[in-house]
């Protein structure tokens, strides 16, 4: 016995039509998210490229903060998530004779009016010298802001 399943054909046609669409929509999803990271400026030197912490909208006791003082915490905010590294961050053994203190993809400390700022869509993002980096955190909600305590 086989199991073959039969179908109408206006069901069938409107099944592959709806296949087709998701395989265009999953390609134009690569390429945005391909042409997103090729929008993200390339540190030269010893540079570091971070993108600050972005507060939460709520606090834990569920008060929802207004946008002036979501924008007023950013603006402020003394952590960030490493996104690029110079090719010569980190390499003066003198300076670092330990090795590098961040890398890719870890969330950093640094001083509040540290770097530069770049506006970007939704934010900003900070061009930090190496040197600038104060520490690292495993997770930047272990610091708690005085906006949301």
């Amino acid at each position: 016995m086989t199991n073959t399943l039969i179908l109408p054909t206006h069901v069938a046609e409107a099944r592959v039509l709806q296949r087709k669409k998701e395989e265009k929509e999953k390609k134009k999803n690569k390429t945005k998210k391909s042409l997103e990271k090729a929008k993200m400026p390339k540190p030269t030197g010893w540079r570091i490229v971070v993108l600050p912490y972005k507060a939460k909208e709520k606090t834990k006791g569920g008060i929802i903060l207004s946008d002036k003082t979501i924008t007023e915490s950013q603006i402020a905010t003394n952590c960030g998530l490493v996104m690029e590294i110079g090719p010569d961050a980190y390499k003066d053994e003198e300076k670092f004779p330990n090795g590098p203190w961040c890398k890719k993809n870890d969330w950093v400390l640094f001083a509040r009016y540290a770097g530069s700022r770049l506006n970007i869509d939704g934010g900003e993002l900070r061009i930090l010298n190496d040197d600038e980096i104060l520490g690292t955190l495993d997770d930047p909600e272990d610091i708690l802001h005085a906006l949301t305590v």
